[in-house]
C-alpha cells in the first residue's frame, strides 16, 4: 500500500513544532483568510535581492487542500516585501521555509517572533490529462490573446 493510501483525509491543520523557537501558525481575526506564519531566527533581506526564513514548523494540510505561502499585506505596502516559492503540498513533512523578496531600498530586518507570511489553505482539483490538438480547444472571444490584451488599465 502507497503511502498516499495511507493518508488519512482530516479538516486539521497539523503543526509539529521543531524546536522551542517555533511558533504555531494564529489568525489575526476570525475571517482571515491565512494563518500568520513566523520567524524562528533573525535574518536580513538586503535591499533590491532575497532571502529564505526560517519558521521551525512542520504541517500536514487537509487531503484535498495545499498550503499557498502568501505576502502579509502590511510588509509588503510598508516595507516593499513580498514572498515566492509559496507551494506546500499535502505530501510534504518537511520544514516550512518563507522566501521573502525586498523591493525596497533599505535592508529589511527579521526578528525572531516576527510575522513573516500567511500559509493560506486552498482547494485543489486534479484533473485528467487529455492531450488534443489546438483546434479541439474550446472557441473564446478571447483566443490567444496574451499578456495586456484585455485592456490596457
Amino acid at each position: 500500500m502507497s503511502v498516499e493510501k495511507k493518508l488519512k483525509p482530516s479538516e486539521e491543520l497539523k503543526v509539529a513544532l521543531l524546536s522551542e523557537k517555533a511558533t504555531v501558525p494564529t489568525k489575526g481575526s476570525a475571517f482571515a483568510a491565512g494563518y500568520d506564519l513566523y520567524a524562528s531566527e533573525e535574518a536580513i533581506i538586503p535591499a533590491q535581492g532575497q532571502g529564505m526564513v526560517a519558521t521551525d514548523v512542520s504541517i500536514a494540510v487537509p487531503i484535498g487542500t495545499y498550503g499557498r505561502v502568501a505576502p502579509r499585506s502590511g510588509l509588503a505596502v510598508k516595507h516593499g516585501i513580498s514572498t515566492g516559492a509559496g507551494v506546500i503540498d499535502a505530501d510534504y513533512r518537511g520544514e516550512v521555509k518563507v522566501v521573502l523578496f525586498n523591493h525596497g531600498k533599505k535592508d529589511f530586518e527579521v526578528k525572531a517572533g516576527d510575522r513573516i507570511a500567511q500559509l493560506v489553505l486552498e482547494k485543489i482539483v486534479n484533473a485528467d490529462i487529455s492531450v488534443v490538438k489546438k483546434e479541439d480547444l474550446d472557441v473564446t472571444a478571447r483566443g490567444d490573446g496574451g499578456f495586456g490584451s484585455t485592456g490596457t488599465n
